[in-house]
């Protein structure tokens, strides 16, 4: 296991994410933010990777150690913000002989046991699932909502445009900054036979939108300063990187991940780094960093990135 040290403000393992995390002491992250390897999808062309399992219940076993690890990792009242995307079961041939893909090249697939071909498999729902089994609240499915999807050439179904990022805890209460990533809101009328702009089907005593009052057990309502909770679907552009994975964890849609779920110069956990997405967003919002990252490709692509910031004073938030 290689180690990088970035002076007080972070740490980079070179290592599987189970064994890293291994090596973390007790409680020593505030929150984790991660985007795992989907189920089936690429080959990242590095052994023990995860990701290529044999079948769905051995992916998800696997996750759910690396996520009992984590939680060990985490404070007591720490959050975990998983992103996962979906995929569906087919069959696309023999597998090319060694050496003929590009590490970005979709891996062969076969339908897994228990699915139809041109099954959508669930795979975010049925992890939020086992973790919740394993101890873990689920408390929000976010929908990222990616506005610059790519296109797919199917006819017989829509185009999909959105992952799930899932909240998780291990506790019933837990730190939670949700002024910290408040939204802007206008003002809605409401339409006072309607719903929206009536409590004719709360008896009063629910938010609707035509409201200009903050009622504080809902947080739901505008307000004088414009701003209202954040909602649960959260428009983000896909983001891509050179030299980097196929695709990359934009930061937009981990910064209020962190701005919520630690406070300043807090430790931001991250077991499958890939290119240094999460630490380079967590130096930015003045938050320090533990990067995990099996591939040593991306662990210097994710050291070079991090020198650079540093270099370029991106820790200017940071007070140690």
């Amino acid at each position: 296991m290689n180690r990088i040290d970035f002076s007080d403000v972070g740490l980079l393992l070179q290592a599987d994410a189970l064994e890293g995390l291994c090596a973390l002491p007790d409680h020593c992250a505030h929150v984790c933010v991660t985007s795992p390897p989907y189920y089936g999808l690429r080959n990242y062309g590095v052994e023990g990777q995860m990701g290529l399992e044999g079948s769905v219940p051995e992916y998800l076993a696997a996750m759910v150690r690396v996520f009992r690890e984590a939680a060990r990792v985490l404070r007591p009242d720490g959050t975990l913000w998983l992103n996962m995307g979906d995929s569906y079961a087919t069959d696309s041939g023999p597998q090319p002989p060694a050496g003929t893909r590009n590490k970005h090249e979709h891996t062969a697939r076969h339908i897994p046991q228990g699915f139809k071909n041109k099954d959508l498999m669930g795979i975010p729902w049925r992890l939020a699932l086992a973790l919740q089994e394993d101890g873990w609240y689920l408390r929000s499915d976010i929908v990222w909502h990616k506005t610059n999807a790519m296109p797919e050439s199917v006819h017989d179904r829509p185009t999909r445009a959105h992952e799930y990022l899932f909240l998780l805890t291990r506790r019933e209460k837990y730190y939670y900054n949700a002024s910290a990533i408040v939204e802007p809101c206008t003002a809605a009328k409401g339409n006072a036979r309607s719903f929206r702009g009536s409590g004719a089907y709360t008896t009063g005593a629910s938010f609707h939108n035509s409201t200009t009052k903050e009622r504080e057990t809902h947080g739901n309502s505008v307000n004088e300063s414009g701003v209202r909770n954040k909602r649960d679907v959260w428009p983000v552009a896909a983001a891509h990187f050179d030299g980097a994975h196929f695709a990359t964890f934009p930061p937009e849609l981990i910064r209020p991940c962190i701005l919520a779920g630690a406070p300043p110069a807090g430790v931001i956990l991250d077991p499958f780094m890939g290119s240094g997405t999460t630490a380079l967003t967590a130096l930015e919002e003045g938050r320090r960093f533990i990067g995990i990252e099996l591939n040593p490709k991306y662990v210097k692509l994710s050291a070079a990135r991090i020198n650079n910031a540093l270099q370029q004073g991106i820790q200017t938030k940071l007070e140690i």
